[in-house]
């Protein structure tokens, strides 16, 4: 356990604490010369800056990430891992740097103090391997000079990409850290386009069923899916900000940091405390008019009638959101997504956090709704 006199120091400072005046030092001196990325990046809650003092009870602490060139990880490695758990102090500004599993079957890390070599959680690892293993790509996706591909992207989940270009960098002597980050701030103009598009199309897809629950005496049902339509509502701000979207314990954090979420927090917070379906409709058409302008306003494809209206013949208020969609995917020019249905990233589409973990599954996914695609544009 950390010291009861430790106060809380969010994560990615404690990790520079912990670089400069415990790791950079060992380096110095059992390895001088050593080309090496120093950073804290990856999981955790720390690298989107959402940590607080909840956060130190579980896989929080003096954490590390170091990056080596292929050759040089294979050959200093092993060696630099025990190295440091000989080395390191036994705590940082009073939390302490060995962790400890609890549960044999559990990898998940408490902080405790030890007499012995730490368990710590400095990582050693090529740099390319870890960028490929953490996206699910071609480590030569991210690490060479060329973009990665459209089926990169698209395989690639919004929490992954969140991951690997938050956080912090504390020394880049490998030159391709920064480089790898930089490349994957944000998405080729054509793919965010495309997934824009494709949000648009997600809300088009459930708007009415909010109040066709309600008419059919389904209250639950009607609250349900305008919960959805809130999430999808956020999500597709983020995407207008050009904010990657996290996983669902972050996405109301993220949308709260957000230029539009002080003026249209309360139409969706409304939305979800309605009780009765007029309520609930008002602020949800409130909230589509919003974000429709904020549409219209970058520029980025024809304007649309803002303004809500009734879906088809029936007594229900809409926004008709994919007007949005044909509008925005009508700029979508690339030969590899203009032919793919409005379906999306892999995260606009699954949001299993045990199947966003698996790169295989994911990919294997993104090709086979791109072959349906192919065999549905051949002539006859």
């Amino acid at each position: 356990m950390n010291s009861p006199r430790a106060a809380f120091i969010p994560g990615l400072e404690l990790s520079r604490i912990l670089y400069e005046e415990a790791v950079r030092p060992v380096l110095d001196h059992a390895y001088p010369g050593l080309r090496y990325a120093a950073a804290r990046v990856g999981s955790g809650s720390e690298v989107l800056g959402f940590d607080t003092a909840r956060s130190a009870d579980h896989e929080w602490g003096p954490r590390l990430n170091l990056f080596l060139t292929p050759g040089e990880a294979a050959e200093h490695g092993a060696d630099l891992r025990r190295l440091l758990a000989e080395r390191l102090p036994k705590h940082i500004r009073g939390w302490p740097t060995h962790f400890r599993h609890h549960d044999p079957e559990d990898p998940i890390g408490q902080m405790e103090l030890t007499q012995g070599a730490v368990n710590h959680r400095v990582s050693v690892d090529d740099l390319g391997d870890w960028l490929g293993t953490q996206l699910g790509v071609a480590a030569t996706a991210v690490t060479a000079t060329a973009e990665p591909s459209v089926r990169d992207w698209l395989a690639m989940p919004q929490q992954r990409l969140a991951e690997v270009t938050g956080g912090a960098v504390f020394h880049d002597g490998l030159g391709s850290l920064d480089a790898a980050r930089a490349r994957l701030a944000w998405y080729p103009d054509q793919v965010w386009r495309y997934l824009l598009a494709c949000q648009w199309q997600r809300i088009s897809q459930e708007e009415a069923f909010v109040g066709r629950c309600a008419e059919a005496g389904d209250a639950l049902g009607s609250a349900v899916v305008a919960g959805r339509l809130v999430r999808d509502l956020m999500r597709l701000c983020l995407l207008l900000e050009r904010t990657y979207a996290p996983y669902g314990k972050w996405l109301g954090s993220a949308f709260g940091r957000l230029t539009v979420a002080g003026e249209l927090t309360p139409s969706l917070a409304g939305a979800l405390a309605a009780t009765e379906y007029p309520e609930r409709e008002r602020h949800l058409c409130d909230a589509y008019e919003y974000v429709a302008a904020l549409q219209n306003a970058t520029g980025l494809a024809e304007p649309v009638d803002p303004a809500r209206r009734p879906y088809h013949d029936r007594p229900f208020l809409v926004l008709h959101a994919e007007r949005l969609a044909r509008a925005v995917a009508a700029t979508v020019t690339d030969p590899g997504l203009r032919g793919l249905p409005l379906t999306g990233g892999v995260d606009q589409w699954a949001d299993s956090t045990d199947f966003l973990g698996l790169s295989g599954p994911r990919r294997a996914a993104v090709e086979a709704i791109d072959a349906v695609a192919r065999t549905r544009s051949r002539p006859a």
